[in-house]
């Protein structure tokens, strides 16, 4: 056996996605980073030893713009490019290679954590080291640094070190949660074992082992659905151990959930109700995927209010947008449904201070453990929002580290640096704007080849009875004066249109009815039909369109998508059955939904022209669609042409470094594994070819060329400083939209 001592600036512990944008993000910003985690891949529950979607914000679609930028981001659009039809493998390798990227993040797989060596009173504990066992190696590896993240899931670190904790469910007093029981108890949500089939092109046959499990003799065929194309993730609901220990009753809890599984393969292949004599099981799963155990206590404990009032916190430093996502106990024996639903408007803020421990001074944690109730962990624990928040704990570990300060002193002295250093990465900060007094380019006046000024979707390609209503969003910056929709009327009729406002900025749903205007039109095809809806509010946001139904009435669809743009159907029929999920279709988020339409909008026009898309855009500070889309876009590329935009200081500046961030579409659902497959494998609106260009002496030098770009985010660092008083970023293609499109342009010296 060999003992080695390992002294770091920032030790990781658990290598989910939490740890992975954990130490990643820490590693960016220049400091030496272990990362130690106990399996032979990356990417804990998302892994291919367990297979969970990687799923977030957006719900499947159910929010909007919601998708995580920052390094999540990156993994997405990263693996939408390789990965397009969903092999876990090649997941892993994606995790991995954005892991070796770093040089100064050092990986230790196989390395099981399990002693800490901490001291002070129950109130001021310190980590000085942990120690893992590197299996099938011999190495005793000793890891030393100034500060410790745990984003283990069930935080053994933070336990050994003596963290404050919460194991269960909090009684409904305790944080006033209508959805907390009556009196606290120690129940979690349980484990989940998956599998994978596929079709064998010839007879295959199945004998279950002794221990597969009889489901006809349990409630599951009747209050669950079973069919035998699913497998994956579609059998989420196969889940136990919510009144076990579902830590140290783990084995029992993966032979029970095996017994499960053989059974209703069985059933799937031997009752005689289902058209599977060609399938055979592909893979099962042998590492229970947890949902739930430890929950450290930090300075603030999210609860269900935060989350559905949409609290925007000071410190907030990521957000998430999943339901409140409860279980029952009993899991997949349960009579009620599977799962059952809450909803918020839209987007909610995490603050830090759920990040760091009460009572030990140099640990922080991300992942499934961090500081909410049981109620509130319920949407925070999907892993995509997990990740954000190991952005999050990585960037304050690296400032910690920096600056000789504890999690704590973060907060009170270095919280703008922290979040201002968060949205340089291009973290996923919703509502904060850039305030850098280093960025160059706030200082420049912008202008560009052209400009998208006008809303207007002309283009049909499909027609849709108005048997719902309809709704359009779309930005009104500064003044709506009026609007028209195309349409057919199979006979003379009347056509009712509301303007309401979306309330908050980051929402996308009607909050508040501006005015109501109803149309008498006669019986056609091809009609563009006017209504004087006039609204100027006190500041830009997005107008929310409802268009009544009319069975008389048919509306155009576009092919084309238009950013800055959503449709909307009300009363849609929900997409998963009701045994499985339990969702309140009155909720706004829930009543108004835009899956079936993401890039199809009605056809309609807007009269007055708009701002939203204007040069300046790119300096105004914000990075995610907010109050509107917040970039600039150019008029349709010509034929062989290119668009540019142009930033002018009008005095000779240096610079050294250039960061653009381009459009991808933050409202597209896009997802690791198996469950959708978009059309395209690099997002359309991206910039394809482009080149940076210097004015010196008045002549214009290129100083940086792309020609195959498909990332979201781009840190150009120019060889040699130039000496400029312009920069112009000149587009050349795209990856298939008709426009350029670009979110921020940073400069540095």
């Amino acid at each position: 056996m060999r003992m080695e001592t390992i002294q770091s600036d920032v030790t990781v512990i658990g290598g989910g996605l939490s740890g992975i944008c954990a130490a990643v993000a820490a590693a960016r910003l220049g400091k030496k980073v272990a990362l130690v985690h106990n399996r032979p891949v990356l990417g804990g529950n998302s892994s291919s030893e367990v297979r969970v979607w990687v799923c977030g914000a957006t719900a499947h679609g159910t929010n909007r713009y919601a998708r995580e930028t920052g390094i999540m981001g990156e993994l997405f659009v990263e693996n939408q490019y390789r990965n397009p039809e969903g092999n876990p493998y090649l997941w892993d390798l994606v995790l991995l290679e954005t892991v070796l990227a770093e040089p100064t993040l050092q990986l230790f797989l196989n390395t099981d954590v399990h002693e800490v060596e901490a001291e002070g009173s129950e109130d001021n504990r310190y980590i000085h080291s942990v120690t893992g066992w590197m299996m099938g190696s011999e190495r005793k590896i000793r890891y030393e640094s100034p500060i410790f993240l745990d984003c283990t899931g069930d935080g053994l670190v933070g336990f050994l070190a003596g963290a404050r904790y919460r194991l269960g469910r909090e009684a409904a007093h305790e944080y006033g949660e209508a959805w907390a029981p009556d009196i606290a108890d120690d129940i979690t949500l349980g484990s989940t074992l998956l599998f994978y089939t596929k079709e064998a092109g010839r007879p295959v046959k199945f004998v279950p082992p002794s221990f597969a499990k009889d489901i006809t003799q349990t409630p599951i065929p009747i209050k669950r659905v079973i069919r035998s194309g699913d497998s994956g993730c579609h059998y989420w609901w196969i889940e136990w151990g919510g009144e076990l220990d579902t830590t140290h009753d783990n084995e029992r809890i993966r032979d029970e959930l095996w017994s499960v599984i053989y059974g209703i393969w069985d059933y799937i292949k031997n009752s005689g109700q289902f058209a599977a004599e060609t399938m055979t099981l592909e893979w099962v799963g042998s590492i229970p995927g947890k949902r739930e155990y430890r929950r450290f206590v930090g300075d603030y404990v999210l609860n269900q209010n935060d989350v559905l009032g949409q609290v925007p916190f000071v410190d907030r430093i990521a957000f998430g947008g999943w339901s409140i996502d409860l279980h029952p106990p009993q899991g997949m024996y349960a009579d009620e449904s599977g799962s059952k639903h809450m909803h918020a408007d839209g987007i909610y803020h995490i603050p830090y201070r759920s990040l760091y421990s009460t009572n030990v001074a140099n640990l922080l944690f991300a992942g499934r453990n961090v500081s909410a109730s049981h109620v509130a962990f319920g949407t925070t624990r999907v892993m995509a929002t997990c990740a954000l928040m190991g952005e999050a704990a990585g960037t304050a570990a690296a400032l910690c580290a920096q600056k000789g300060v504890s999690p704590r002193k973060l907060y009170e002295t270095g919280l703008e640096e922290l979040q201002q250093t968060m949205l340089k990465q291009d973290a996923s900060i919703i509502g904060l704007a850039n305030k850098d007094m280093n960025d160059i380019a706030r200082q420049a006046k912008v202008r560009a080849s052209s400009t998208r000024t006008r809303i207007a979707i002309e283009n049909g390609t499909a027609k849709v009875p108005l048997e719902r209503d309809a709704a359009l969003l779309f930005p009104v910056d500064p003044s709506l004066s009026g609007l028209e929709l195309l349409l057919d009327a199979e006979e003379d009729t009347e056509v009712i249109v509301e303007l309401w406002a979306t309330g908050r900025l980051e929402n996308y749903v009607p909050a508040e009815r501006i005015a109501e205007v109803s149309m008498k039109v006669d019986k056609g095809e091809g009609q563009w039909l006017p209504f004087e809806l006039e609204w100027e509010p006190e500041q830009r946001q997005n107008a929310f369109v409802i268009i009544r139904n009319n069975d008389k009435i048919r509306l155009y669809q576009s092919s084309e998508p238009f950013t800055g743009v959503l449709a909307f159907e009300r009363g849609a029929l929900p997409l998963a059955a009701v045994e499985l999920e339990d969702h309140d279709p009155t909720q706004p988020i829930v009543e108004w939904s835009m899956k079936s339409l993401i890039r199809r909008p009605f056809c309609f026009r807007v009269s007055s022209d708009t701002a939203a898309y204007a040069p300046q855009q790119v300096i105004g500070g914000y990075k995610r669609p907010y109050g509107g889309p917040n970039l600039w876009v150019s008029e349709p590329l010509r034929e062989d042409g290119e668009e540019w935009l142009e930033l002018d200081w009008g005095k000779v500046v240096p610079i050294g470094e250039i960061l653009m961030t381009w459009n991808d579409d933050v409202n597209e659902d896009l997802i690791n594994l198996h469950h959708h497959r978009t059309p395209f494998d690099v997002i359309p609106e991206l910039a394809k070819a482009y080149r940076i260009e210097a004015r010196i002496e008045g002549v214009w030098s290129r100083v940086v060329t792309v020609t195959d770009n498909r990332r979201r985010s781009v840190r150009q660092k120019l060889e040699t400083p130039v000496l400029t008083d312009a920069l112009r970023i000149v587009i050349e293609e795209t990856n298939g939209a008709p426009c350029a499109e670009l979110i921020e342009v940073r400069v540095y010296s």
